[in-house]
């Protein structure tokens, strides 16, 4: 299920405010891990096989990092600022497990505009529950109503 405060267009660095927020609500399936796995090639057995991923730290199978880094790129590229932008850098930390079944909140924040370069600064954050399990900052080039 994805759930998410859509835009009609992007929103142009013309409109942003510090503070500007947008999100969206996805619950991790088996399939979307399945899915993951194969486009990014990344196979490790903590994603895939209860045996395995009960002997580690993790105690089951968890979802790929990346997989919920990803909701940050969908918000980003669909919402704040949405169509058009392009994506500069990323940092981000993980701080708590994914596990299948979850629904991830993944959410950006506007932290600074820079007009005159039309680069966005955005906390990107993403959390299941009151848990935060991925906080970052992403740097972006925004869609510009002057082209």
């Amino acid at each position: 299920m994805l759930d998410t405060t859509r835009n009609t267009g992007p929103i142009f660095i013309e409109d942003m405010t510090v503070g500007l927020t947008r999100h969206l609500d996805k619950t991790i399936t088996d399939r979307d891990i399945e899915l993951f796995a194969e486009v990014s090639e990344d196979r490790n057995p903590v994603h895939l096989n209860d045996a395995y991923a009960e002997a580690t730290m993790f105690k089951g199978r968890i979802a790929h990092g990346m997989l919920t880094a990803a909701l940050i790129s969908a918000v980003i590229g669909e919402q704040l600022p949405g169509h058009g932008t392009v994506y500069l850098r990323q940092s981000m930390a993980f701080l708590a497990p994914v596990r299948p079944g979850d629904t991830v909140r993944a959410e950006v924040e506007v932290l600074a505009i820079d007009m005159r370069k039309r680069r966005v600064t955005l906390d990107t954050r993403c959390v299941v529950g009151d848990t935060r399990v991925l906080h970052g900052e992403a740097l972006v080039l925004a869609p510009s109503r002057a082209g």
